[in-house]
């Protein structure tokens, strides 16, 4: 997935009231921005260091600049903008990048399904079989290259996980991807100091068949794509 147009180049001063963030630019300019990252982003902010923003045309957004990618404390960058985990998913799946999700003709989004009023973000289907795929972008880093999900509790998440469960127990294909947009992890589990009651309904899905796969991305102010596996560790 290319930046276009190209990605602008701030400092971050601070991110507020979840959705704003003030950058200063290069001629010292400050600059209110919108964060499209409703979670905590422990771990990915770094006031002082680079942070990159998109530019939106829509002249009747309040806030036309997007921050899409930050600097860690540790010097890794991270995609901030979890909006864009689907469409990377997608594109893995299209350019085939993602191969445990190959063989399916038909691909719809944000399809309603189950029992509590959730919509799969992916739905493939050849025939009549049906792969349910649930996308969840992880940005939590720890020191060694571990990752982890989710970076504040969660209980949307694990309605998710129990809908999937559902999926697999109606006979169908359900798959958690967590799509890494973070340079520094190598392996992903779940955060259990933080939710622990998701690493328990976790590792409840993954008993009754729900399959749980990782893609890391090679990001850049240029671009963000899937390139490979990462293990999920339970």
């Amino acid at each position: 997935m290319k930046f276009a147009p190209k990605l602008e180049r701030g400092r971050l001063l601070k991110r507020y009231k979840r959705f704003l963030a003030d950058v200063s630019l290069e001629d010292g300019t400050e600059l209110t921005i919108h964060c499209p990252n409703t979670g905590a982003m422990k771990n990915c902010l770094a006031p002082g260091e680079y942070c990159w923003f998109s530019t939106s045309d829509n002249p009747k957004r309040k806030y036309p600049n997007t921050w899409e990618l930050a600097t860690t404390p540790a010097g890794d960058i991270a995609g901030i903008n979890s909006a864009l985990a689907n469409a990377l998913v997608l594109e893995g799946i299209e350019n085939q990048t993602i191969s445990e999700l190959q063989g399916y003709s038909s691909v719809r989004k944000e399809v309603r399904y189950g029992e509590e009023r959730s919509r799969i973000d992916i739905l493939l289907e050849e025939g009549a079989r049906q792969c349910y795929v649930e996308v969840k972008s992880v940005t939590l880093a720890e020191e060694g290259g571990q990752g982890l999900f989710p970076d504040a509790v969660s209980e949307r998440g694990r309605k998710h996980l129990r809908e999937l469960m559902v999926m697999c127990a109606l006979g169908h294909r359900a798959v958690l991807l967590y799509c890494v947009q973070h340079g520094g992890i190598d392996r992903v589990s779940p955060a259990d100091e933080i939710d622990p009651l998701y690493g328990k309904v976790l590792r409840e899905a993954a008993a009754a068949g729900v399959e749980l796969i990782a893609y890391g991305a090679d990001i850049s102010p240029q671009e963000i794509v899937l390139r490979r596996s990462l293990p999920v560790i339970l």
